[in-house]
């Protein structure tokens, strides 16, 4: 299982990084590269708890289907994605949100495990952890430059 933690410090309240967080047209927006797009179960707008949504992707070349459901929410301060059906073996992303005196730190702490055992522990450690991080830092950067527009 590999673990990939970020913080991204942002010059918005809270409530704001949190819901744009969540908010499934932005992330669509900023995953445009991968062609992400909600195909089914909450497709628009803001996914709260138990609620989930399917994802077709592109990555390596290849289309993916994913499913998550929103397993914990605590507004404004944290939700937890988990998927339940897709390419890994399993993945967990938290997305913490601290108040800080005139910005909001947000923490991802995203978990993920391939498949294929020794394969897709070889795939972890060379490339996927990389290029998971590279699409997290991507994301962080697009809530960043939303959440800090005036």
């Amino acid at each position: 299982m590999e673990l990939i933690l970020l913080t991204t410090d942002i010059n918005a309240p809270v409530q704001k990084c949190f819901d744009l967080s969540r908010n499934i047209d932005l992330h669509q927006q900023s995953m445009q590269q991968a062609k992400e797009k909600a195909i089914d179960g909450k497709t628009c707008g803001l996914i709260e708890l138990g609620e989930s949504v399917t994802w077709l992707a592109r990555h390596f070349g290849c289309s993916f289907r994913m499913t998550n459901q929103i397993t914990v929410m605590e507004k404004p301060f944290r939700f937890i994605d988990e998927m339940t059906r897709g390419p890994f073996k399993s993945l967990r992303h938290l997305h913490q949100f601290n108040a800080r005196d005139n910005f909001t730190e947000m923490i991802d702490v995203f978990e993920f495990e391939a498949p294929f055992g020794f394969l897709g522990w070889i795939a972890e450690k060379t490339y996927l952890k990389y290029y998971m991080r590279r699409l997290l830092v991507k994301r962080n950067h697009f809530i960043k430059a939303i959440a800090e527009k005036p």
